[in-house]
């Protein structure tokens, strides 16, 4: 969500700012701004929508100073315009934030009787004006920030700059990520390593309830009860880079086409192809003892949970629940001694499944994370972690985070059910050799693009979308509904096929068309049954199978896309393909923001 940036330099800072906000673009935004000292005064330019509307403010009327704050802003509190874009700021002071006030209203409401008088609809400028107030009854910056921060409640990050200070920034994170940055006589802020990496490697992350005063010769950390800390320094990984398109249209489409290569690379990681083992990392825990299992994740990252309940339990014989992060806390469950929760992020900061990490870390439940960032906060706050080597994902409808998701998940699988005594040797080497053949058979899906292409002129003149598929490939019917109403904005919906005849059906006529995932399985026989009912109500089915379920059904739909035949276990990464390219392909022929679809953001980092 939001991208928070902040530079104390040598020289003007206002182009390097635009450019690590640049950077933070895959999070979506609908506004921007940046803010800068310049003779000690602050001067601030925003902008509506993309950053190139800011760039071009800032081409016809820069920002000089060597010490600034800029913003990518998602809207929650106000709509998207030039007023409510960050930063925000009275004479004295400017802030940028991500996250929530929940309290804002009743501090707005006290600001305004002593005779604030607020420019916009944000819950962010009532934290200008309050660190204003203490300022102007005689408090330094430090303690003004201070005092602030006890009053505010709800998540936040901020960046702070005060008027008449040349060498002083105040960054504060409760909740939020922000990462600070070390330089040659410089320092930097940023919500992650990523809008830092050009400038720096030496990365301090905050913890919740610090806050940090930093100059151009370094910083001093406080915890939240004001005791100064030391929080270390670590080296990152990231590259300075920018991600490029590499003469793709869009992010997202490299990011399909790069799908062979990061699951091969994350399969790397863990399995021994001489032996056809899968080994993990050290963990802190036995998963032999593991009596239950919870995951919690959101979005796409929960439809890998999904497709993982179906392996877990069927494969490795450990029951599972999985649960939406949003909703999971709220049911207050009672958890099993000695369970493993494990939480799924692609960002490793979407914070409500942090908020769940910490509800399971309360009931004594083991921590494992799956995430692509392992500095990230997630990562950090788990007793154990396997990564996804997907590389940056920049287009926010996530592809190669989910097929690395679902490899990591294919074997934590295999080793929880070696480690639980229900598999045999020769069935791990079965499972183990199916993972290696998919980079090649997921280049072979790539192949068929054209023909998805075609397909997908059909799908962007319809209204409702419905995608249907049962066990693994129901998971898979529901990812295939999220990407296409998330980047073409139709109506889609995903349901178990078995579904059908208790409400669905009703939306069955000769202007749906409907997606049949069904590799050939012990399942297809059943599904072939809800195909017929589809096409007996005038339904179009487009049919998603292998070359043996073509031959037994694929005479009854109007379109089918053969896809190489695999192993069962591993059919729902290779099926995940097909339905991202149909959404990709559907969202270019109706003319949409592909990259960074409206209303939604890369990294959900508010409640």
């Amino acid at each position: 969500m939001c991208g928070i940036v902040g530079i104390i330099g040598k020289n003007n800072v206002a182009l390097p700012l635009l450019e690590c906000l640049r950077r933070l673009e895959y999070r979506g935004y609908d506004s921007a701004g940046i803010a800068t000292i310049s003779d000690g005064f602050i001067e601030r330019r925003r902008a509506e929508g993309k950053l190139i509307n800011l760039a071009a403010r800032l081409k016809d009327i820069p920002l000089e100073g060597n010490l600034g704050i800029g913003h990518t802003r998602w809207a929650t509190h106000g709509v998207p315009n030039e007023v409510n874009a960050h930063p925000h700021a009275t004479g004295k002071v400017a802030v940028v934030h991500n996250g929530i006030i929940e309290n804002f209203q009743n501090l707005k409401n006290e600001l305004e009787c002593a005779g604030h008088r607020l420019a916009s609809d944000t819950d962010t400028e009532v934290i200008a004006h309050l660190i204003t107030h203490y300022l102007e009854i005689g408090q330094t910056p430090e303690d003004a920030t201070a005092t602030v921060l006890e009053r505010l409640e709800g998540a936040f990050a901020l960046g702070i700059i005060f008027s008449g200070q040349q060498d002083l920034m105040i960054a504060a994170r409760q909740g939020s990520p922000l990462a600070i940055g070390y330089g040659e006589g410089e320092m930097f802020l940023g919500s992650d390593a990523l809008a830092l990496a050009p400038m720096t490697k030496k990365i301090t992350y905050l913890e919740d309830g610090d806050w940090a005063v930093i100059h151009s010769t370094g910083v001093v950390v406080r915890d939240q009860n004001g005791i100064v800390i030391k929080r270390p320094i670590q080296t990152t990984e990231i590259s300075g880079a920018l991600t490029g398109k590499a003469g793709y249209a869009h992010f997202m489409l490299k990011e399909i086409y790069e799908q062979p290569q990061v699951i091969g690379d994350t399969l790397h990681s863990f399995l021994n192809p001489s032996d056809q083992t899968i080994t993990l990392p050290d963990l802190p825990f036995d998963l032999a003892r593991v009596p239950k299992i919870t995951i919690c994740a959101c979005g796409t990252a929960f439809y890998a949970a999904l497709t993982a309940k179906y392996w877990f339990e069927k494969i490795a014989r450990v029951p599972v629940e999985v649960d939406i992060a949003s909703e999971f806390r709220y049911r207050e469950m009672v958890m099993p001694e000695g369970g493993l929760a494990i939480f799924i992020s692609q960002s490793g900061e979407t914070a409500d499944t942090l908020a769940a990490l910490s509800y399971c870390r309360q009931q004594g439940q083991k921590i494992l994370s799956i995430v692509n960032v392992p500095e990230s906060t997630i990562a950090r706050e788990s007793d154990a972690v396997m990564q996804t080597y997907a590389g940056p994902e920049i287009g926010v409808a996530s592809t190669k985070a989910f097929t690395t998701q679902l490899t990591v998940l294919a074997c934590l699988t295999i080793v929880l059910a070696r480690a639980q005594g229900n598999i045999s040797r020769e069935r791990e080497a079965e499972l183990a050799n199916s993972l290696t053949e998919i980079p090649a058979r997921a280049a072979e899906v790539l192949n068929q693009a054209e023909h998805i292409k075609e397909l997908s002129q059909e799908i962007a003149d319809a209204r409702d979308v419905l995608f249907l598929g049962r066990g693994t490939s129901y998971a898979i019917a529901m990812e295939g509904a999220l990407k296409l109403k998330e980047i073409s904005y139709i109506h889609a919906e995903g349901y178990a096929a078995g579904e059908m005849k208790h409400g669905p059906i009703a939306l069955i006529d000769d202007g749906v068309p409907v997606i049949v995932i069904a590799p050939s399985n012990e399942l297809l026989d059943k599904t072939a049954s809800n195909m017929q009912e589809v096409i007996a109500r005038g339904g179009r089915v487009i049919f998603l199978t292998d070359v043996s379920g073509e031959k037994k059904l694929g005479q009854l739909a109007a379109h089918t896309i053969i896809l190489p035949e695999v192993d069962p276990f591993v059919a729902p990464i290779l099926h995940a393909i097909p339905v991202q390219l149909l959404a990709y392909h559907t969202a270019v022929a109706k003319g949409t923001d592909v990259d960074q679809p409206r209303n939604l953001a890369k990294s959900v980092t508010v409640e």
